[in-house]
């Protein structure tokens, strides 16, 4: 679906999309990416790739989805050759819009099934887990809810923070209902706002007043938490991760993929790989503390589970690209902004 001029104008000035970042290697060949990551966060990587390869890169930073958007907008005229979205459902909007060119099978073959598109047009470069965070000073563990679907009951009053605008909750909410059904999430998302559950702007917002005792429990995550606890040792946030394949324990991944447009195929395909890379993973781990999805990398991650024995539902990625749209419907439904 085209997008009219008006919006892809509107969102330009939202991205303030008149500037491209440059990653110089001294060499003729270049790429040019469209970042859903922050560049205090990526450009590091993007760096170490144009000083080993000699490949020049050109960056647009921006949020995810409002990328995804302009990206179909401009469509063959874009000059994006790799997109790096934050949320599984950005990339799988892409995707869906017959924008991304199918990956070679020495790039796909290094990540899960799991964690790569079924048509092989993007991959997973790095990994979260969504997690409720909670107070260890105000919250016993033997307390916490079994279920993502039990932060509705009347002891939960008051007392969970979401942030439902930020990207990685709607792609949450769309994996709800691709499991559970649109009746039973909007009636969650009614639950949670008939029980009083707190609206904050983001994630790192949540790991904040859960750890002033603000609120007692929030949705977020995993890393979140992660780093507040780097920067602040003492700080009284813990993660919990929802047992027995409980939706609310879903895995998302930052992902990757080609532009169909794209001049530069080989160096596209090269700056991928490098994000597969056994430097480039450790970086995830070490640098954002995700799940590498790659190289044999460990997480650095150690008062939670490997991925491996975390028992998330089984989420088709690429399909939340397609719901986007009604999930914020769904979420204005309940009452909250989105």
């Amino acid at each position: 679906m085209r997008r009219s001029r008006p919006v892809a104008v509107a969102l330009a000035l939202a991205l303030g999309a008149g500037a491209l970042t440059a990653c110089e290697s001294g060499g003729g060949r270049r790429v040019t990416i469209y970042s859903g990551r922050t560049e205090e966060l990526i450009a590091p990587l993007l760096e170490r790739f144009a000083q080993e390869s000699g490949i020049s890169v050109d960056v647009r930073y921006g949020d995810s989805a409002d990328l995804a958007l302009l990206l179909n907008e401009e469509g063959d005229k874009s000059p994006a050759d790799v997109f790096l979205s934050q949320s599984p459902g950005a990339m799988g909007y892409v995707d869906g819009s017959d924008l991304l060119r199918e990956l070679p099978d020495e790039i796909l073959d290094q990540i899960d099934a799991r964690f790569r598109a079924g048509d092989g047009d993007w991959v997973g470069v790095s990994g979260r887990v969504r997690v409720l965070v909670y107070n260890r000073e105000k919250v016993d563990l033997g307390t916490l809810p079994d279920s993502v679907f039990d932060l509705t009951q009347g002891r939960y009053r008051g007392k969970v923070g979401i942030a439902p605008t930020n990207a990685s909750f709607i792609d949450f909410v769309t994996a709800m209902r691709e499991i559970e059904g649109d009746e039973r999430t909007l009636a969650w998302l009614e639950g949670l706002k008939a029980n009083d559950a707190q609206e904050y702007a983001n994630n790192i917002a949540i790991v904040e007043a859960v750890g002033r005792g603000e609120i007692d429990l929030g949705l977020v995550n995993h890393y979140y938490n992660e780093q507040a606890k780097a920067e602040d040792p003492g700080i009284a946030s813990e993660n919990f991760v929802f047992p027995n394949g409980d939706i609310g324990a879903v895995i998302l991944v930052t992902a990757a993929g080609v532009l169909r447009t794209s001049a530069r195929t080989d160096e596209a395909e090269q700056l991928v790989d490098f994000l597969l890379s056994k430097e480039a993973q450790e970086y995830f781990a070490e640098q954002t503390f995700e799940y590498p999805l790659a190289a044999g990398v460990e997480p650095t991650v150690e008062d939670l589970p490997p991925l491996a024995d975390i028992a998330g539902p089984s989420v088709e990625l690429s399909s939340l690209g397609n719901e986007l749209a009604k999930t914020r419907e769904l979420i204005q439904q309940a009452g909250f902004e989105a």
